[in-house]
């Protein structure tokens, strides 16, 4: 034999050393053999064609799984050629996904069950390779139980290394290892029993003495998967006679045996020796059980000799099986049995299918795409193996699956769904580099809620839709660990939380769970897959992106310009007018709005750049308001953070267009819109709001006070939020910007809180202004514009230094004001300037609030004081009643503590000395009244109506040029909004505030119906003596409640059901100057006056386009009498012309240009009679007509022209006539109203309104 080469004595060198550190010694007589290199070294030289492979290295199980981190395979005996050919076919499955790399490794170890390696450790049915430096798991094609603790040699395998990197992955064994030590022979002859022959032990009841045992030989049946109940594993298969369809079940229950499940072959003849009869102890159903010596061998005709039952088997009753009763077991695993609903259940398809897996669609979940096509539900087995194997490229035998055809109306695939009676074998592992992660082997929130709450595959695929979305949208700010943490530990995950109130309301209570054994043993097969009822989604829960689309989409779904303007309102609009009234338009969607009902989630942040309050989620942020029901503002800082779920609520979206329509005939022509915008926002009430994960480990305190007053009606306790670091309280209280990567900006958990001392001062809010852009001349500052809002506040007490921010829940400041007196409280009074990222407390800060600033990391108790600077040079001051300025910091932290209103009865002193400092808050009364001297207003009311019009005129040029330089408003800076805002709903007083465009940008929520807090508007008299008032720089408003979600009227059989409610003329006297619209149900006297012309839209010269038509009646109810003017579309309604009619009439004036009558106003008045025309003629008939005077039902407003306002005058007496009828009534001077809207009114229907209206008047006596 030749000398080794230098190179082969350093392989042989490394060799070695691999086998004295990596290879057991063999026990030999008396000492410890060496390792068993020379045999490894045989087998190489017997694979390699007699010479040793040095191009390939060993390489022992730990070094595997520390060096190496990317999937790779190893082929000792092929070629490139081979190899390449071997990649090729495996791509031609997924040619997008590359093919496993190969690297030149030996692997030598052992094979073995885990047995012996933990004792403690449960035998979970796995193979595991080992050496002397670890062990991994391992899987193979075939398995031989001879191969148990033998030596091998792994000339193909794979090594998956998990996606987690600290984790160990596991080994795929190609081709079948070479046995280094040959292994021992099986006996020659075995007595058997065949199945035709033991079954009668099962089903007639024959007793048999204890310790009897069987050796029963058939062909493998069915082979059920490993399950593990109660700390035990087990398995059943289930044994076929050769010559007919006779089975018996068999129960593998030993630790030793159950590496039995992978040498199983369906189709192959087996012999189990040492078999036991045994029954469950409650159902009565009996099955052969393996004992501690029991033996699996492969069937072989000549090795065996049947032999018939003896006396051994007669005698004694028989055994119980230790597995306990089925509803033991049930309640251990808790699976489930879908309900039946008769007519609409379907049956699924057993089948057999094998497919490639193509996809891993979610294996926490259990499901896998196979072929592009069908999705393979592995739920209802239990993951014993971790998945191991079942990677892209795959391919996968199904034996006795269902198959479920749409069992999800939003799910795209056919699904085949295995039960405990399926079978899955594992035909070939994947040759791709594809990554393995493994199923949580504990916790697993997908199966521990299917097996809770019995879902069959429907509920199922629903549960995992839910679970997919929620752990994306939310897994980066909380991590997935504890956002889907389990019930099992003391506290649930946030995933918990929201998707166990959704199951316990779609699945109603079964006492029924599902019986395992049933399922396996019974000769009719039944489970949980074996029906089913198509689901169509009962809610969702979608990301706030695709929140954002669903909402626009539904916005202008069916979207119309006619639609926000009746045609005879829009005909007689002038084009500027058109447009404008088309520019700004809204529309309310609740969950009910869309199908299935949506619920919004998503983490509360605040916006510093839009100084707004916003739900986020890994996709977007969707702006939102908050409100309390008890019309409390909302200032709850430590909710800033937690994951919150709403289900109540109302989803605004603003539409804005851009338009050119040249009149109201073209509004049909979509193509006059230039550009369409919408805004999109929620409101909410805090009480609807379900928080799934705390931010701050004390607001479950706060939480469990109850109602929506818990955050001002307290005592002692307040809510305390946690003082983060300042690098963690900017990332947790920022929202990203928008060109930034959304992960960039979500936590990954929450960031632990340092032991750290603090300075706080408690203060009090006394007056709150609006967002503007302000010129600040701050010390180092540059003096230019930027965005801000000022409040004044008193400080409360001394700054206080923290040893931990934990400590600063109490209010000590106002205990020692308690105590000490008045003389004790130190009370200054500063003017807060909140810029930049610290504008994100203005959501937050409310009058009447006490807050507490906190500055992290600081002992300095000056260092509010430091910062503090003089208003205006020190020059110009004059005394000390101009406050101080102290810009807020942005590393700050505002924390509510109470309000004024809810301070404890030991703290009535400090409160009755704060009393004063409290902004004067007016009625609306108050502040139209002529008594009212005050130019800045503060109010609350109901907005009544919403419009948009043109700026006022007397606008200043300095603040509008100001506004005009802020980015973000999607209306012209021309424009204006008027929001007409009464006290109540159906309030006789009403006031108008008129917002600049500028300012809406920041301000959500001022819808029709809501009720909002105004402060410090400017109060003017219009020059018809009407009082309104403007929004200015100091102006704010908040949001006291939202608008009804379904407005309820009653219903009548005339009018609308939001009809304006009824009124007498005579009840109008006491509020002349400021009625809303109201309806009155009166009779038409006469016409007095009516002018039909044609007008132009842009330059108002007669005979062009726009019909403009003014006409004056006189209405009466029996109460009063009043002038009415009408316009346009309500002249045809009040002269009762039929549309036909009325448009020959419009075509006959625009001939013409103008036609005019008049009718004398008191009797023995003569008409002023126009130029002989039959046009004229036919309008003075007309208007002379009986039929003209007839009951009518209108809509109305005052006008408020100073001629019409009536000066107080003593009522007279006047006779009015109903028909036969005549009496006489007190009425006061005739009113000028303006006419709104005009209806017919049947007999019917006017003799319920009178009833109705008489009942409400005496109602109001």
């Amino acid at each position: 034999m030749a000398e080794p080469s230098a190179a082969e004595q350093r392989w042989l060198q490394a060799a070695g050393d691999f086998a004295r550190r990596a290879l057991p010694a063999r026990e030999g007589p008396g000492r410890p053999e060496p390792p068993p290199l020379d045999a490894v070294l045989r087998c190489l030289r017997s694979a390699g064609g007699g010479d040793l492979p040095l191009g390939y290295s060993f390489i022992s199980i730990a070094d595997l799984q520390r060096q190496q981190c990317m999937p790779c395979c190893s082929h000792l005996t092929w070629s490139t050629n081979e190899f390449k050919e071997w990649t090729h076919q495996g791509q031609g499955v997924l040619p997008m996904q590359s093919a496993l790399p190969r690297a030149y490794l030996i692997l030598v170890g052992y094979l073995t069950d885990g047995r012996q390696e933990d004792k403690e450790k449960l035998v979970d049915g796995c193979l595991y390779l080992k050496d002397n430096t670890g062990i991994i798991p391992c899987e193979l094609l075939h398995f031989e139980l001879e191969w148990l603790e033998s030596l091998f040699l792994f000339p193909s395998w794979s090594y998956i290394p998990q996606t987690d990197q600290s984790a160990a992955g596991y080994v795929e064994i190609l081709v079948d290892p070479v046995p280094v030590n040959l292994p021992e022979e099986v006996p020659d002859s075995i007595p058997v029993t065949y199945p035709a022959s033991a079954e009668p032990l099962l089903t007639s009841r024959i007793p048999c003495k204890k310790k009897s045992k069987l050796t029963v030989a058939g062909e493998l049946a069915r082979l059920g998967p490993l399950l593990c109940i109660h700390q035990k594993t087990f398995f059943f298969l289930f044994l076929k006679c050769f010559t007919s369809t006779v089975w018996v079940p068999v129960l593998v229950q030993k630790p030793n045996q159950m590496a039995w499940h992978h040498v199983l072959h369906l189709g192959r003849g087996y012999t189990i020796t040492g078999l036991s009869v045994s029954s469950l102890k409650k159902s009565g159903q009996r099955m052969f059980v393996t004992g501690v010596s029991s033996c699996l061998l492969p069937y072989c005709a000549e090795q065996v000799r049947e032999q018939p039952l003896d006396s051994a088997w007669q005698g004694e009753s028989t055994q119980s099986s230790s597995f306990g009763t089925p509803e033991q077991l049930s309640n251990s695993l808790e699976l489930g049995v879908e309900d039946e609903r008769p007519g609409s259940i379907k049956e699924s398809k057993i089948i057999s299918y094998v497919g490639t897996v193509t996809k891993i669609l979610n294996v926490q979940a259990g499901l896998f795409l196979l072929d592009n096509k069908v999705c393979l539900c592995l739920a209802y087995q239990q993951f014993l193996n971790s998945a191991r194997g079942l990677r892209p490229g795959a391919c996968v035998e199904l034996i006795d699956v269902h198959l479920l055809q749409k069992p999800l109306v939003s799910f795209p695939f056919i699904v085949l769904g295995a039960c405990l009676s399926s079978t899955v074998v594992l035909k070939s592992f994947s040759r791709l580099s594809t990554p393995y992660q493994p199923p949580a082997s504990s916790g697993n929130l997908y199966l521990q809620l299917l097996f809770r709450y019995n879902l069959g595959m429907p509920l199922y695929l629903w549960l995992v839709s839910l679970l997919e979305t929620f752990e994306e949208r939310f897994s980066c700010f909380f991590g997935r660990r504890r956002l889907l943490l389990s019930s099992t530990h003391r506290n649930p995950g946030a995933a918990e939380k929201f998707l166990v109130p959704l199951l316990q309301a779609v699945v109603p209570d079964r006492e029924k769970a599902r019986d395992i054994y049933n399922e396996i043993l019974a000769k009719i097969h039944q489970c949980p897959l074996q029906k089913y009822l198509t689901l169509n989604p009962p809610c969702q829960a979608p990301s706030l992106s695709a929140v954002f689309r669903v909402a626009e989409q539904k916005s202008w779904e069916g979207f119309s310009p006619s639609q926000l303007l009746s045609p005879l309102e829009a005909q007689h609009m002038g084009t500027q007018e058109l447009n404008r009234r088309l520019s700004w338009s809204y529309c309310t969607l609740s969950a009910g709005s869309f199908q299935p009902r949506l619920i919004l989630l998503g983490v509360l942040r605040v916006s510093s750049r839009s100084s707004s309050l916003q739900l986020q989620d890994k996709s977007s942020t969707l702006p939102c308001v908050i409100s309390h029901k008890d019309g409390s503002p909302f200032a709850h800082t430590a909710l800033i953070g937690s994951l919150l779920q709403v289900e109540n609520y109302q989803l605004v979206v603003e539409r804005f267009l851009q338009t050119d329509f040249p009149s109201w005939k073209q509004l049909s022509n979509l193509e006059h819109v230039r550009e369409k915008k919408t805004s999109v926002y929620v409101q909410f009430y805090f009480e609807d709001v379900q928080v799934l994960h705390a931010a701050e480990g004390q607001i479950q305190k706060a939480l469990r006070r109850g109602n929506s007053s818990s955050l001002r009606k307290k005592d002692d306790d307040s809510l305390t939020s946690e003082v983060k670091t300042p690098e963690a309280k900017t990332m947790k209280l920022e929202d990203p910007k928008p060109d930034t990567h959304r992960d960039e900006n979500c936590q990954k958990g929450q960031s632990s809180t340092r032991t750290t001392s603090c300075v706080s001062h408690l203060f009090l809010v006394t007056q709150k202004e609006g967002l503007m852009l302000r010129n600040y001349q701050l010390p180092r500052e540059e003096q230019d514009l930027q965005r801000s809002f000022q409040a004044t506040v008193l400080w409360l007490g001394r700054p206080r230094l923290w040893s931990h921010h934990t400590e600063t829940g109490n209010l000590p400041e106002l205990e020692e004001s308690s105590c000490d007196g008045k003389e004790g409280m130190t009370r200054q009074e500063t003017l807060l300037l909140f810029m930049g990222k610290s504008l994100r407390w203005f959501p937050f800060l409310h009058l009447d609030g006490l807050y507490r600033f906190i500055v992290p990391h600081c002992s300095d108790l000056e260092v509010f004081d430091k910062l503090c600077f003089p208003p205006v040079p020190a020059k110009f001051l004059s005394g000390s009643s101009c406050p101080l300025c102290l810009p807020v910091q942005d590393t700050w932290h505002l924390q509510h503590e109470t309000w004024i209103s809810c301070l404890s009865e030991h703290q009535l002193a400090t409160r009755s000395m704060l009393r004063g400092m409290n902004q004067r808050i007016s009625s609306i009364p108050e502040v139209i009244s002529n008594s009212f001297t005050g130019s800045l207003v503060s109010f609350s009311g109901e907005i009544v109506e919403r419009t948009l019009c043109a700026s006022l005129k007397n606008g200043k040029p300095s603040v509008t040029l100001g506004l005009q330089k802020q980015k973000g408003s999607l209306l012209d800076s021309d424009h204006s909004v008027k929001l007409s805002v009464s006290v109540a709903p159906g309030s006789p007083v009403v006031v108008d505030i008129y917002i600049a465009a500028a300012y809406l940008q920041h301000l959500w929520g001022l819808l029709p119906g809501a009720k909002i807090f105004f402060q410090n508007l400017e109060r003017k008299i219009s020059r018809f003596h009407n009082v309104y008032c403007t929004y200015i720089a100091t102006s704010c408003v908040s949001i006291v409640s939202l608008p009804a979600s379904h407005l309820s009227f009653p219903s009548s059989p005339a009018g609308e059901a939001s009809s304006p409610s009824l009124v007498f003329l005579s009840n109008l006297q006491a509020h002349l100057q400021h009625l809303p619209q109201a309806r009155i149900l009166c009779h038409l006297s006469c016409v007095l006056t009516l002018s039909l012309q044609w007008v132009c839209s842009l330059c108002s010269s007669i005979f062009k386009e726009v019909l403009k038509l003014p006409q004056r009646v006189l209405v009466e109810d029996g109460t009063g009498e009043a002038f009415v003017l009408c316009r346009n579309q309500q002249v045809a309604a009040m002269l009762g012309l039929s549309l036909v009619e009325w448009e020959a009439l419009q075509n006959c004036v625009q001939s013409r240009g103008r036609v005019s009558i008049q009718h004398g106003e008191a009797t023995g008045t003569g008409c002023v009679e126009e130029p002989e025309d039959f046009v004229a003629c036919y309008l003075r008939s007309l208007c002379r007509s009986p039929l003209i005077c007839r009951p009518i039902l209108m809509d109305f407003r005052l006008d408020r022209k100073p001629s019409k306002i009536l000066q107080p005058a003593p009522l007279q007496l006047r006779n009015f006539r109903c028909g036969e009828m005549e009496f006489v009534s007190q009425v006061g001077p005739r009113l000028s109203l303006l006419c709104l809207n005009v209806e017919e009114v049947e007999q019917g229907a006017l003799n319920y309104l009178n009833s109705e209206r008489i009942r409400r008047a005496f109602c109001h006596c």
